[in-house]
Order: C-alpha cells, then structure tokens, then sequence
C-alpha cells in the first residue's frame, strides 16, 4: 500500500511583506523537500499574512483604512510571480503543497487555498465559500468550482479553510469526491486555547467521517510581531495569542505525532494509505454507509460571473485553472 510523508507546518509570517513571506515559505519546502517530505499544508493566508486587524478593529477604524491598505497591497494576484515563485519551491522538492494566500481578484480579496503538485504546477485555486463573521469586512464569497477533491503525486487531496470545517455539506462534498488526503489550514495566534480545542474537534471529527488523513496547519505570531500588531491596531494581546495546533490525523481520528501550540515547527508523519481502507471497512460516509435515496447533496461548481452577456456568453473572474464540470 502507498506510504506519503506529510508535514503539517506552523509557520510565521514576515508581517507587512509578500516577497519575504514568500522566500521564507520557499526556503521551508527546500528543508522539508531534503527531510523526505511528499506533501505539506502551510496555513490559512499565510502569504502575506492572515488579517488579523480585521479582528480587532471596529468597522469606523477598518473605514480608515490605514491596515486594510497596507495589507491590500501585499495580496497575491493569481496567476503572478509570487505564485510562480511557489510553485517553483514545490517543483524544486519534489512535493505537493497547499497552502493559503490572501488573494486579490481587482479590487476584492478572498481566502484562497493553492495546491501545488510535485512538478510545480497549480492543480487547484479555491476560495472560501463564506468568510466568518468580522471577516466579511474584508473577503468576498468564494463558489463551489473548488468543492472537489484533486489527484495528485502525493494522493486525492481537498482542502478546506477554517471555520468551513463547521459547514456539514462543504466536508460532505470532499468526503463523496474521494479524497484521501485533506488539506486544513487555520489562522493560528489568534482567539486563545478555546479556539485551538474547538478545531481539534473540527479535523479530529472530519478524518473519522470522511476516513481520510487530516493535515493541519496554523500560523505563529512571536512577541515581535504581537507587540507590532498591538502597535499598530490599539489592540490588546488576547486576540492575537493561542489558538495553534498545527497536527497530523489518522483516519481513525488519532493523533500521528505531538500537536503544536507554540513556536515554529512542523509535524512529520508517514501517511499509511492501507489505514484508509481498514476505515472505511467499518464506515464509509460516502459508500456503503450512506443512503444516498434518503439523503444527498447538491453541489453547484459553476465559477462565479461578474458579467452576464444576453448571447449568454459569460465572463468570470480570473483563473489559473480550468473549473470542476458541475455536479
């Protein structure tokens, strides 16, 4: 049976800078490509870093402008050199990557999660269908066209971002498309030890249903950058502290490895593919163990359109990859 050799890797940003961000990520697959490693998943956006300003700052101070801007700025267009760059780093390795980016679309940003194969190219761009709560301050909506799981060097992988783990039918979609492996990524240094306990559940609770492996990352703020963040937001230190556990599930929902509550790092495990299989003999959401004439899920993966011509031509937004066919 197939053996992977993931990481799940926690990771800090270089705040205010795309470029560095990236060069340091870049640097993290070359080390991790020389350990052996198939497959990592770095944090929700990362590159150039996760907006935590929009959690601390009153909608009157995001109007102002000043954070918003500065991050605005750094995002990521897609295709772009920094993606290049990316895929360059996973081409170099040898290794499937995933990993999140702010990505700016005209004059919108959304959570976007990129997969990388081993040869470097993007197999998958997808956004988070719906930004959580303050969020929607500074994301759009993603659609479905990246409900769906992609084969890979590494394996069937999909990927979900955060608060998504609580959506029933977002996971559901990954479970039926067969993934084996699943890609999930968290802001990290934020919200303190509850938000960390209630995402154990979440990735613990999606490999036991979906009988696949769960790679999660989250993201580190040292004092430095926490006290930057302060500095700059009037903020206080609780909202931007805890809430890591960046960790490797099996598909029995065990733990492979020590999780990560603090510091940089990542968690390095041997995917056993056969652990699948043993899984989903006792239960397989998306086989014997469904009742697809009782229940099913609908999923519209049409991209989303800015413009709606009356010959019926549509024009959507940008994308480096060519959409999942509608399910």
């Amino acid at each position: 049976m197939k053996i992977v050799k993931a990481a799940a890797v926690q990771i800090s940003p270089v705040l205010y800078s795309r470029e560095a961000t990236i060069d340091k990520i870049a640097a993290k697959i070359e080390e991790l490509g020389r350990k052996g490693v198939q497959f990592a998943t770095f944090p929700e956006t990362v590159v150039p870093y996760y907006p935590y300003f929009s959690a601390v700052q009153t909608p009157l101070q995001l109007l102002g402008g000043a954070e918003f801007l500065k991050w605005f700025d750094q995002c990521v267009t897609v295709p772009s050199p920094a993606t290049d760059a990316l895929g360059e780093a996973a081409r170099k390795a040898g290794m499937v990557v995933s990993i999140g980016v702010n990505e700016r679309d005209g004059g919108t940003i959304y959570n976007t999660q990129l997969l990388f194969d081993a040869d470097g190219s993007l197999v998958q761009r997808r956004r988070k269908i719906t930004p959580t709560h303050y969020e929607r301050m500074v994301w759009g909506q993603g659609d479905g066209s990246g409900l769906r799981a992609v084969d890979t060097q590494a394996g069937r992988i999909g990927q979900l971002a955060c608060f998504e783990h609580n959506n029933p039918l977002a996971r559901y979609a990954m479970m039926a498309d067969g993934e084996q492996i699943h890609s999930a990524m968290y802001p990290g240094s934020a919200f303190g030890d509850g938000f960390a306990m209630r995402m154990e559940i979440n990735i613990r609770q999606h490999a036991l249903e979906s009988g696949a492996f769960v790679v999660n990352a989250t993201a580190w703020l040292d004092a430095e950058q926490q006290a930057q963040i302060m500095r700059d937001t009037g903020c206080a230190i609780e909202p931007i502290s805890g809430g890591c556990f960046t960790t490797i599930v099996a598909p029995d929902g065990t733990l492979l490895g020590e999780p990560l509550r603090s510091g940089e790092g990542e968690v390095i495990a041997d995917l056993d593919f056969s652990l699948i299989d043993r899984r989903k003999m006792l239960m397989d959401s998306a086989g014997h163990y469904n009742r697809p004439e009782l229940l099913s899920l609908l999923i519209d993966r049409t991209p989303a359109a800015n413009l709606h011509e009356r010959g019926g031509q549509s024009t959507t937004v940008a994308s480096a990859i060519e959409p999942a066919a509608q399910a």
